[in-house]
């Protein structure tokens, strides 16, 4: 049994409040609200053990006749929201009753579709503000085979934006502000498994430590007003 099934049984048994997405998406899914009035009525019935309520019995309950209350039931079978489910107890006996199991898949489905979306909005701002940044840097707009060499920091390397920034600033304060630098620096930090900003630092430490080689003294001017981010030639033949 898979994820979806188990909460479908949680909801269909009262355990799980979903008033909240129902109320939230039914207008979304084309359901009106005299329709979303009934399927209320449709789970209040199923708890109270009557699984095939006539359209008397819920008319007993609501302020519509029974005629718009048949249309409405026959709207969310043909929609694909309601359907009917036969079962055989241990006895042999047929009974049936009205299932909402598909009416929860599609909530499930377009509550997914919706997360993945602001996903991938936050996904495009980040990226949009990656952009914006090296263009300020840079002076200038950017070219189409520069946002797609930045795109693909993002997809193909899966650099993280914290750590794109943490790049940018490396060739800020070695004053080689372009391009090529930074993805060698994201090359370098990548093949080295470096992964977060405090990752580069400490690699940052460890080849100036390694090679001797003293700070350049535009650092410390640099620093003063630039992140801590630890500078060397990241085009050097290191090897």
């Amino acid at each position: 049994m898979n994820s979806q099934d188990r909460l479908r049984i949680w909801m269909e048994r009262g355990n799980v409040h979903i008033s909240q997405l129902f109320f939230r998406s039914y207008k979304q899914l084309g359901i009106r609200d005299t329709d979303a009035m009934l399927v209320l009525q449709l789970m209040s019935f199923a708890e109270d053990g009557s699984g095939l309520p006539g359209p008397s019995d819920i008319a007993g309950r609501m302020c519509i006749p029974e005629e718009e209350i048949g249309s409405g039931l026959q709207r969310l079978m043909q929609a694909g929201f309601l359907s009917i489910e036969r079962t055989m107890d241990e006895d042999g006996r047929l009974s049936e009753a009205y299932s909402l199991h598909p009416l929860w898949n599609r909530l499930i489905d377009q509550e997914i579709l919706l997360c993945d979306g602001q996903a991938q909005a936050d996904r495009q701002a980040e990226e949009g503000e990656i952009f914006a940044i090296f263009e300020q840097e840079f002076g200038r707009l950017l070219s189409p085979m520069e946002c797609e060499t930045i795109s693909m920091w993002f997809d193909v390397d899966g650099h993280s934006p914290d750590l794109i920034k943490a790049a940018l600033r490396e060739a800020v304060i070695a004053r080689k502000v372009s391009l090529r630098y930074v993805d060698r620096i994201l090359f370098e930090w990548k093949k080295k498994n470096v992964r977060t900003v405090s990752d580069a630092e400490e690699e940052a430490r460890r080849f100036r430590v390694g090679s001797g080689a003293p700070r350049p003294a535009h650092q410390h001017q640099a620093e003063e007003s630039a992140p801590k981010v630890p500078f060397y030639n990241w085009l050097e033949d290191r090897n």
